[in-house]
């Protein structure tokens, strides 16, 4: 393998071309766009920013928040401290960042329209206006709307949400998450620099109905929307199905990130897993031991292991975690109650916002702490209501 193309340069892309331009194979990233605004609040985790260091580590323009506010129907708001702080970019600025560093590695940036591509032998034939390339390898990181159906996920209306908002020139030092009812999804406020993103995703639900969700909030919120530069995605969410069948690999092709479908089901993130994709594809690309036609099956085999297995395990769980109920209330409004008075549940939310809490131990570590939690509840609560309130000065 002497020259692998990849096709889309968001964050997967730029990762998977940095990291194989370093090890010397020729590397060439093809995007009609490369750097821009891609609408979505633009949060990194710290199991992000921990596992790859550069993301913290570097001049672009970022936001620290260490502050977030829950809400649920019924339940009110609550304020909770992030112990690992949440990093805010600009998509635009973080692509751009991560092309730079892939350029600067040796990679080849190459700014336009893949419109076919045409396996020929063991390589490929990637037809531009420009006329064909040539390359042994193609690595998918197309995005969601990947124009190319030969290669990357196959999905349905069911395995896909919403994701709009608006962009609105304001500033406030917190996140703000608002759960909604009957909606598989929720709102966000996001501080970057300059601005605020205010979206909301949700699934099974049309995309006129959530902006109307959202614009009611902004209206309630005091949030100005008029006038406001307005955005709007889709999101792969895989149905539980879908995540047995997805169409990871093949023939002479990877594909990472939102061209695998490897989006968190329940929260939407898909900033980490499109990283963590792109290097373990270049890992896998660039292990010796594995013969080019094994390295389909070698990448589909490490993803599963890594992190692939707990996304079908949030697929299971999504719907009822939006739209469940539990002690006869919503389970986002007794998310909502249980961190404001239970320092076990609180711990639990701060590790699932810092992307550390994986859905396989999260109903193990549910009910280890169920009985610490419940009595930790009924304390607060019950003190809360025999004990008199403090006098103001």
């Amino acid at each position: 393998m002497k020259k692998v193309a990849i096709l889309g340069g968001g964050p997967a892309g730029a990762l998977a071309a940095e990291r194989l331009a370093q090890s010397g194979l020729r590397t060439i990233l093809i995007d009609d766009k490369l750097a821009w605004e891609k609408p979505c609040g633009g949060g990194l985790t710290y199991r992000a920013y921990s596992q790859y260091p550069f993301l913290l580590d570097n001049n672009t323009p970022k936001r620290m928040v260490s502050e977030t506010y829950l809400s649920a129907p019924n339940a009110g708001r609550v304020k909770m401290s992030l112990t690992k702080p949440m990093v805010i970019y600009s998509r635009f600025d973080l692509n751009n960042m991560l092309l730079g560093r892939a350029e600067k590695a040796g990679a080849q940036l190459e700014k336009v329209r893949v419109n076919e591509i045409l396996r020929q032998g063991r390589g490929w034939a990637l037809r531009t206006r420009h006329g064909s390339i040539d390359a042994d390898f193609c690595v998918v990181a197309t995005g969601a709307r990947n124009p190319l159906r030969e290669v990357g996920t196959q999905w349905s209306a069911s395995d896909t949400m919403h994701a709009l908002g608006y962009y609105v020139p304001s500033n406030q030092p917190h996140i703000d998450v608002q759960f909604l009812a009957g909606l598989e999804g929720y709102i966000w406020v996001f501080p970057r620099c300059g601005h605020l993103s205010v979206g909301i995703c949700g699934k099974g639900e049309p995309a006129q109905s959530l902006r109307a969700r959202l614009e009611r909030y902004m209206l309630e919120h005091d949030i100005p929307w008029k006038g406001a530069q307005f955005y709007a995605h889709m999101l792969p969410a895989l149905d539980t199905r879908s995540w047995k069948r997805n169409r990871l690999s093949g023939d002479g092709w990877m594909a990472v990130g939102d061209a695998g479908g490897l989006v968190d089901p329940v929260t939407g993130e898909g900033l980490y897993y499109a990283m963590r994709s792109a290097d373990l594809a270049s890992q896998v690309l660039l292990d010796e031991a594995h013969a080019p036609l094994a390295k389909p099956a070698a990448y589909r085999a490490v993803i599963e292991h890594d992190f692939a297995k707990d996304l079908y395990l949030g697929s299971l769980i999504a719907r009822r975690l939006f739209t469940g109920n539990f002690l006869l209330g919503s389970v986002p409004g007794r998310m909502v109650q249980f961190v404001r008075r239970s320092p076990r549940f609180r711990e639990l939310m701060q590790d699932i916002f810092a992307g550390t809490q994986t859905y396989e131990d999260l109903s193990g570590r549910l009910l280890r702490n169920l009985n610490g939690t419940l009595q930790e509840v009924l304390m607060s609560f019950f003190f809360r209501r025999i004990l008199p309130e403090p006098s103001k000065p």
